[in-house]
């Protein structure tokens, strides 16, 4: 949808020529992601991509730049997705997260820029971590310019909350609605079923997590501190915000003595990251381990095929290690 395809930037034209590309392939599908016909959208990675696809429909046209199985907290972003980016109507990000991301967008003469941050309330989590964890995200900000927390030191994992996710879907839908107003019916109709989709699957964890034996699970890094905010749980993380953290050693005794104390059954792993300590610190306390997804990307390991499928898997893992009745 060529509504600003005039204005292009210098930075994407020079971009283009250096890639000597005619067009661009999109990241997510075989659709060019600039001048066509639809809505061109580009997500950050896929919570982001999820929510576009889905209150788009078939008027838009979504391109993640975060390739599947790829770690969207490090992500640096070439010259080609800058291109796409400055090729696209509109940008859907959640600003905090990554870095590079939020560079390029910033910079980009993109028409329409949505951050999810800015459609719901942020929180701070995983601080209870502290210690080694933290000196090495201290360290990780040093070399390499940035940290993985929001700018204002607040968790930026709001899509594992169904509700704050579904507050985030009806700003997409608005956001949309103003910048392709032709199509403005359809997204409303849209956002009102994904709501509704979000909203049953919030009832489905309240129901699924209000009686266990236990309230306390371990993961490996601090993705879910809105679910368990949400739904009476208390989260332990092995590592801080940032997952390529290492804990230290008296991290690990502590999250070992509380296991026994609480009753914790399990520990989490995640399926983009390494599940090294998480396996070295349930074997070294007797525990199970398991997967909790962060739904940072879908791969084929992932338990489902999109948002809704693995948060459902997340709900079954929970319910198995917390002891629901």
């Amino acid at each position: 949808m060529n509504v600003r395809r005039q204005h292009i930037s210098g930075l994407a034209v020079a971009a283009v020529t250096a890639l000597g590309l005619g067009t661009l392939s999109a990241c997510s599908d075989s659709v060019a992601v600039g001048n066509t016909e639809k809505f061109d959208v580009v997500a950050s990675f896929y919570p982001m991509a999820y929510l576009a696809e889905e209150i788009g429909g078939e008027h838009v046209n979504v391109t993640t730049l975060t390739q599947p199985g790829q770690e969207p907290h490090d992500l640096e972003i070439s010259v080609k997705q800058t291109a796409q980016l400055e090729e696209s109507d509109a940008a859907l990000y959640l600003k905090g997260l990554q870095p590079s991301v939020d560079e390029a967008i910033a910079q980009s003469e993109v028409g329409t820029k949505i951050d999810a941050a800015e459609l719901t309330s942020l929180e701070k989590h995983g601080t209870e971590v502290g210690g080694h964890a933290e000196e090495h995200e201290e360290e990780h900000e040093e070399e390499h310019g940035h940290d993985h927390d929001h700018e204002d030191g607040q968790d930026p994992h709001i899509w594992l909350d169904p509700v704050k996710y579904a507050e985030v879907a009806e700003g997409v839908g608005n956001a949309f609605e103003k910048a392709d107003p032709d199509h403005a019916a359809d997204y409303r109709k849209n956002t009102e079923a994904l709501v509704g989709r979000l909203n049953d699957l919030d009832a489905r964890f309240e129901d699924g997590l209000r009686d266990t034996d236990t309230k306390v699970f371990i993961t490996t890094h601090a993705a879910f501190g809105y679910l368990a905010e949400r739904y009476g749980l208390t989260e332990e993380a092995i590592s801080g915000l940032d997952p390529e953290s290492e804990p230290s050693a008296a991290r690990v005794k502590e999250l070992s003595e509380m296991a026994k104390e609480d009753g914790v059954t399990t520990v989490f792993y995640e399926t983009l990251v390494s599940d090294r300590t998480a396996k070295t610190l349930a074997s070294d306390a007797g525990l199970a381990t398991a997967v909790l997804d962060p739904l940072e990307g879908i791969t084929d390991k992932s338990a489902g095929d999109d948002y809704i499928q693995v948060m459902e898997s997340n709900l079954k893992a929970l319910r198995t290690a917390l002891g629901a009745k």
